[in-house]
């Protein structure tokens, strides 16, 4: 298995030099005590936990995988160990609000932490993730009185949280929910249904779990329109806090899956489950978006965590493993054959999983930065611009990140050869456990057509300008700095292709659908791309402003690779995007 260590060092660099997030001018109430020095310790000590606690047990965790045995899941050896030392460290509640006992860490930081997290661990990482989402959801939707009821306990790690969506008829069109939701009397409801894919429904790490499931009411609407959103805990709350009895819900089976085999994905039964309204009756989609978006980010944050394991792999592979010698002669003539680092096909694997995860790095935390600003500024309309941003982006996060885990792991396995197929190197894992990145909370066809469907029309067009102008104005500043101008001449090409797309889109998509869902995926990806592109030019911008090192250095080569060989696939996307949807309706059904 492939040791891991914390890119610390990146992570400082993007928060501290790039997006300078200690600024006084970012004026967001989370930074005002989250000095360089402070969020440098704090990153240490999570990576370490992840290095020497979680890690360990991640081939382990794969192997043994969670069993289920008369409704109750016993999660893998080790885990339970590494969840009390995680509950220990205070880890859970460290993006949470100070008032339930959280920390209130900015989002960068726990955007940083989570990717140590699913570099270490992926499975390990589904329980808090999920806990924090379901926290986000009851804090902005929960009344006081469910407030006060789950989230400390949430926070403080001792009870988990779940989002229950999915059923066998449903997946994408949550319209075709079946559960109903039953009133009573004392004012809660009576759950009845069938929930799946419900990952960590079940387990032995906390004493409660708290299920946060859709529904419907008797009287509810037919679709999305009817839909409600209800808390229901695995054991009910007495009222001075303690545990009472055990609910009316139970895990039915475990899936069994490809990857993440450390992280149960149960089958849930509501067979009368006592459950309690979140937000208002009928709007329970919009209360658990919340949880959603916040899901989707992450998941994107998994995927960059596998592809930072996968690189650190294949690159300690590369750098061992002896074979043939270089095509310009031997160039470490004291030894049998050269590694294999010095080959140029081997080079190419390692700068794009390189350079793209670097880039996936600061684009993430870009939008967690925004994500800050959104909430924590001073002003509304700086607020409003960045909430903006962070909608139009979190389905290029979660698409572009994902799709690169799964394109890193696959990459390792190929820069190990024989031995990537082998389990003992760890990089088989790293395929299976990244797959499930790119399909769950919304396959990354989905993101494409929130994108191109509802992003970036709406507000007439509001969102997408909080990307494009400040790009746009960007790459005009950086036209005028000649030590840019081999970085900046790639992207500001590959911009006007976006914009060009966009127009087009804006067109053929309004008069034909089917133009705007054949090209989505296509789409995605080149905004994606572009995206990443802008953080490189940061990046090289401020590798440019600082004293030259090894560290700014190699920035600087990462970029100009990225430029010549990753964004030039903007111009093949565009040819394709404008090819419309024709070739790709014209087939009969039958004929497939």
């Amino acid at each position: 298995m492939p040791s891991y260590k914390a890119p610390l060092h990146d992570m400082q660099f993007i928060l501290f030099d790039v997006l300078k997030v200690q600024d006084a001018g970012n004026a967001v109430a989370a930074y005002a005590e989250m000095t360089p020095d402070v969020v440098t310790a704090i990153l240490e000590e999570a990576g370490r936990f992840c290095e020497n606690v979680l890690q360990p047990i991640n081939r382990s965790g794969d192997e043994e995988g969670c069993v289920f045995e008369s409704g109750s899941v016993r999660t893998p050896t080790g885990f339970k160990d590494a969840y009390a030392k995680f509950v220990e460290g205070g880890w859970p509640g460290i993006a949470c609000d100070p008032e339930h006992g959280g920390q209130g860490v900015p989002n960068t930081v726990n955007f940083a932490f989570e990717e140590m997290i699913c570099s270490a661990n992926l499975s390990f990482g589904l329980f808090p993730g999920l806990t924090h989402g379901a926290y986000n959801a009851l804090q902005a939707h929960g009344s006081d009185d469910l407030k006060r009821t789950y989230l400390p306990k949430m926070v403080g790690g001792s009870w988990s949280g779940t989002m229950c969506l999915t059923e066998p008829q449903c997946g994408t069109d949550l319209g075709l929910i079946r559960t109903r939701a039953e009133p009573s009397n004392d004012g809660s409801y009576r759950l009845y249904g069938t929930k799946i894919f419900i990952s960590a429904g079940e387990h032995d790490l906390t004493e409660n779990i708290v299920h946060l499931v859709l529904a419907r009411l008797p009287d509810a609407p037919a679709g999305v329109r009817g839909i409600s959103l209800f808390v229901c805990p695995k054991f009910l709350v007495q009222p001075d806090g303690n545990l009472g009895a055990r609910n009316s819900l139970a895990c039915g089976a475990l899936e069994k899956k490809m990857g993440i085999k450390a992280s149960p994905t149960c089958v849930m039964n509501f067979d009368g489950a006592t459950a309690w309204l979140v937000g208002v009756p009928n709007k329970g989609l919009a209360a658990m978006f919340t949880m959603m978006n916040t899901a989707r980010l992450m998941v994107g944050i998994q995927g960059l965590g596998v592809a930072e394991a996968a690189y650190q792999g294949a690159l300690s592979y590369a750098r061992n493993r002896l074979q043939m010698r270089a095509a310009t002669g031997p160039k470490y003539p004291d030894q049998p054959a050269d590694p294999i680092i010095v080959h140029p096909d081997i080079r190419r694997l390692l700068m794009r999983m390189k350079a793209m995860t670097e880039g996936c790095r600061a684009l993430a935390l870009w939008v967690g930065h925004e994500l800050d600003i959104s909430t924590g500024h001073p002003d509304a309309q700086r607020r409003q611009d960045a909430d903006d941003l962070v909608a139009l982006m979190t389905p290029i996060v979660k698409s572009m990140l994902t799709d690169h885990g799964f394109s890193a792991a696959n990459d390792g396995v190929q820069v190990h050869g024989g031995h990537g197929y082998i389990r003992e190197w760890g990089m088989e894992q790293l395929v299976r456990d990244a797959r499930i990145a790119q399909i769950y909370e919304g396959t990354n066809g989905i993101q494409a057509l929130d994108l191109v469907g509802r992003k970036l029309s709406m507000g007439t067009g509001r969102l997408a300008r909080q990307f494009f102008h400040p790009v746009g104005a960007y790459l005009e500043q950086m036209a005028n700095v000649p030590a840019m101008a081999e970085i900046v001449a790639p992207l500001a090409k590959a911009f006007g292709r976006l914009q060009q797309a966009t127009l087009w889109l804006g067109k053929a998509g309004t008069a034909n659908p089917d133009d705007g869902g054949a090209a989505a995926t296509d789409y995605l990806r080149m905004f994606g791309l572009v995206a990443i592109g802008y953080m490189w030019c940061r990046m090289a911008e401020t590798a440019l402003a600082g004293s030259a090192d090894n560290f700014r250095s190699a920035k600087l080569e990462c970029a100009r690779f990225y430029m010549a060989k990753i964004i030039p696939e903007t111009g093949s996307l565009l040819v394709s995007i404008t090819a419309g949807s024709k070739s790709v309706m014209a087939l009969h059904e039958d004929a497939f």
